[in-house]
This record gives C-alpha cells, sequence and structure tokens, in this order.
C-alpha cells in the first residue's frame, strides 16, 4: 500500500482516505474533502502498510473508505495492529461492501473476472468512464487518471481477487455510517442495500465516485455517526 497527503491545512481533525482499486492521488488533487486534512491510501498490490499509519493523529481521526478501500479496511482492523489501534471518530462506507466480489452483495463475479482475465488499456478505460454518469466528470476524471502503468494496475487487481474470495469469513462491520451509491455502475446499489440491510444505510443519487459531485457531497458529512 501506498499513502500521499491530498490536503494539509493544520487541521485539528484528519481524514484517513481508503480509495479503490486503481487509484491515485492525481484525480483528487482538486477535490475539497472540507474539514480535514486528508491521507490517501491506494495500491493494493500488498497488504503491508509499513509505516504509513504512523502518519496519523491520535484523535480527531475520521475514517472514509471508498470501493475496494471499504473492504480493505475493515481486512487490515483484523490483520493490521497499528490499523486496529486507530481510534476513529466516524467511520464511513461509501459505494463499497464487505463483500466485495459478490453476485448478491457486491461486483458480480463474472464481470469482475471477465476484467481480469481480459484486461487492456481499453478495458481500464471503460471502467473509469463506468464510475460516472456524466460525461464533464468522466473527461475531468481523464484528465487527471492516476499515473500507474497497467501492468501494475493488473496486479492490483489480482491481489484483490485472490485475498477477497480466499476470506471464507465475513469480515466485521466497522462503520458508523454506510452510504449506498445509487446510480453506481460497478457496485449495483441493490447489492449495496442486500449487503449492509435497508435500515443500515442511507442512499445517495449517486454515480460510483462521486467526488465531483460537491454540492451533494458537502451535504453530507463524513463525520456523521
Amino acid at each position: 500500500m501506498k499513502s500521499c497527503w491530498l490536503q494539509r491545512k493544520g487541521s485539528k481533525d484528519c481524514l484517513l482516505f481508503m480509495s479503490g482499486w486503481g487509484m491515485g492521488p492525481e484525480p483528487f488533487a482538486e477535490v475539497d474533502f472540507g474539514f480535514a486534512d486528508v491521507l490517501m491510501v491506494f495500491d493494493y498490490r500488498s497488504m503491508e502498510s509499513s509505516e504509513l499509519f504512523k502518519l496519523l493523529p491520535e484523535s480527531n481521526l475520521h475514517l472514509l473508505a471508498w470501493s475496494m478501500g471499504v473492504w480493505v479496511a475493515a481486512w487490515l482492523s483484523q490483520h493490521d495492529p497499528r490499523f486496529a489501534d486507530l481510534r476513529f471518530n466516524s467511520s464511513t462506507a461509501l459505494g463499497g461492501t464487505l463483500c466485495p466480489i459478490d453476485d448478491c452483495y457486491g461486483i458480480p463475479v463474472k464481470g469482475f473476472e471477465e476484467m481480469l482475465g481480459g484486461f487492456s488499456q481499453a478495458v481500464l478505460e471503460n471502467f473509469y468512464r463506468s464510475m460516472f454518469d456524466c460525461e464533464e466528470e468522466k473527461e475531468r476524471f481523464l484528465r487527471c487518471k492516476p499515473d500507474r502503468p497497467g501492468d501494475e494496475l493488473q496486479d492490483e487487481l489480482e491481489n484483490l481477487y485472490k485475498m477477497c474470495l480466499s476470506r471464507l469469513i465475513l469480515l466485521p462491520d466497522i462503520y458508523s455510517c454506510r452510504l449506498v451509491t445509487t446510480r453506481d455502475r460497478i457496485f449495483p446499489a441493490r447489492n449495496q442495500i442486500r449487503a449492509w440491510g435497508k435500515k443500515n444505510c442511507a442512499s445517495l443519487v449517486l454515480p460510483h465516485c462521486p467526488f465531483y459531485q460537491q454540492d451533494v457531497l458537502n451535504s453530507y458529512s463524513f463525520r456523521s455517526a
């Protein structure tokens, strides 16, 4: 895993942003996360965290896990002592589940396997485009898409596939808030709702990657309990 600071305002609050597969800091450089300093985690070719969680403060800490990052954060809570020792004031799951490769509770298995087996630059670009339902947002992302080679992204995809499907025990729900992205073309909204339970999540009319829709995001605090 790798990390980088997206925002450093000297805030008393710090947001740990566990991003999804295929990401890097470039698409998020101009996103205003609002209240906090923001440390982004990405690149899940390995689950080795090294020293990155030592960068975080001991108080006023918030977790925002998005897409595959929802599963990764829950996995770390069980397997990484440094992560397990973190005390979050709030923890939000956005557009992901604890069963991320699953026909009922995540990304359908066949679709994931087809992407992995036929991985190419064209497949990658199609995935990036599928994260949005607005052409302007698609083009904005592609202009500053993650600066990572394709073979690296394929290795990351393969590692996530192996890790997710080799874990038969359901990971713990570490989240105080679960947000379903109802216009999601990656994680079907119905699967997200089934995974969390209808009474345990809130639905937002957003695509899989909602970070360019500031007006909607700003109306919902990631610090909600």
